[in-house]
C-alpha cells in the first residue's frame, strides 16, 4: 500500500480546519437569529453543568491535594521550614490560572464532547437531521447553537467551582495534615491572589467550552458508516478536542495579562 504524500496530509488538515471554522461562523451567526430551542439549551445546561458536577469535583480535590503537597515539599525542602505559609498564593494562582480550567475542560471534553458526538452522529446515520432539512428547521439553530452556549456558560461556572474545591484541597493538606498556620496561610492567599488571577482562568474555560462543543458537533454532522462510524467520532472528539485544549491553553497564557 502506498503512503500518503505529505501535500495529502496538509491538505486535509487545512479542509478539516476550514470545515471548523466555517461552522463556529454559522453557530455563532445563528446565534442572535430567533426562535431560540430553549429546552434543549435548558437541557444541554443540566447535561453539562450539574451532571459533571461529580467528575469536577473528585478531580478538583484531588488536582489541589497533590499540588498542595509539591508546593509543600518545595517550600520546606528549598526555603526552609516556616515558608510553607506562603504556599497558599502558589496554590491559588496554579490552579486558578492553569490547573483547573484545563482539567475541567479535558473532564468536560471526554464526558460531555463524546456524547455530542455520539447523539449527532446518530441522527446523522438515522437520517434524522436529513429529516430536519426536509422539515424546514436549520440543524445549527437546532443542534450546535444550544450546545456551544451550555458548553461556554457552564464551563467557567465549573471552573469556579473547581477552584473552590481545589483550593480547599491545597488549604487541607497544608494545614489540617501538615500543620502549617492557619491563620497565616489564609491571610497571604487573601493579600496575594487577584481577580484578575480567576478571570483569566474564566476566559480560558469559556474558550475551552467553545471547542469542546464545535468539535464534537463538527464529528457528529460528518459521521459516517453505522455503529463504526459513531465510536470514530466519539474518540476523534476527545482526543482532538483535548489537544486543541491543550495547545490554546500555551497561547491564552501567553496573550493573557499576566
Amino acid at each position: 500500500m502506498q503512503a500518503k504524500s505529505p501535500f495529502l496530509y496538509f491538505s486535509s488538515f487545512f479542509q478539516q480546519a476550514g470545515e471548523v471554522g466555517l461552522l463556529l461562523f454559522k453557530t455563532f451567526k445563528n446565534l442572535f437569529k430567533k426562535p431560540w430551542e430553549k429546552k434543549i439549551f435548558l437541557q444541554q445546561l443540566e447535561e453539562v453543568g450539574i451532571k459533571s458536577l461529580p467528575v469536577v469535583s473528585l478531580t478538583a480535590a484531588f488536582g489541589g491535594l497533590v499540588f498542595g503537597l509539591q508546593t509543600y515539599v518545595g517550600f520546606h525542602r528549598y526555603i526552609g521550614p516556616g515558608s510553607e505559609t506562603y504556599g497558599g498564593p502558589i496554590i491559588s494562582l496554579g490552579l486558578s490560572k492553569e490547573l483547573i480550567p484545563i482539567l475541567v475542560g479535558l473532564m468536560v471534553s471526554g464526558r460531555v464532547g463524546s456524547a455530542i458526538a455520539a447523539e449527532i452522529g446518530t441522527m446523522k446515520i438515522t437520517e434524522q437531521i436529513d429529516a430536519l432539512f426536509s422539515l424546514g428547521a436549520n440543524p445549527i439553530r437546532y443542534l450546535v447553537v444550544p450546545r456551544t452556549l451550555a458548553c461556554m456558560i457552564m464551563l467557567p461556572c465549573l471552573t469556579i467551582y473547581g477552584d473552590i474545591i481545589g483550593t480547599a484541597g491545597g488549604l487541607f493538606y497544608n494545614v489540617y495534615i501538615m500543620g502549617v498556620n492557619r491563620v497565616l496561610y489564609i491571610r497571604y492567599t487573601l493579600l496575594y491572589i487577584q481577580m484578575w488571577d480567576v478571570l483569566s482562568g474564566l476566559i480560558k474555560a469559556a474558550i475551552f467550552g467553545i471547542v469542546i462543543a464545535i468539535i464534537g458537533c463538527w464529528q457528529g454532522l460528518k459521521t459516517e458508516g453505522g455503529a463504526e462510524g459513531v465510536g470514530k467520532a466519539t474518540t476523534q472528539t476527545v482526543v482532538v478536542a483535548s489537544i486543541i485544549i491543550l495547545i490554546i491553553n500555551f497561547f491564552l497564557s501567553k496573550a493573557l495579562p499576566g
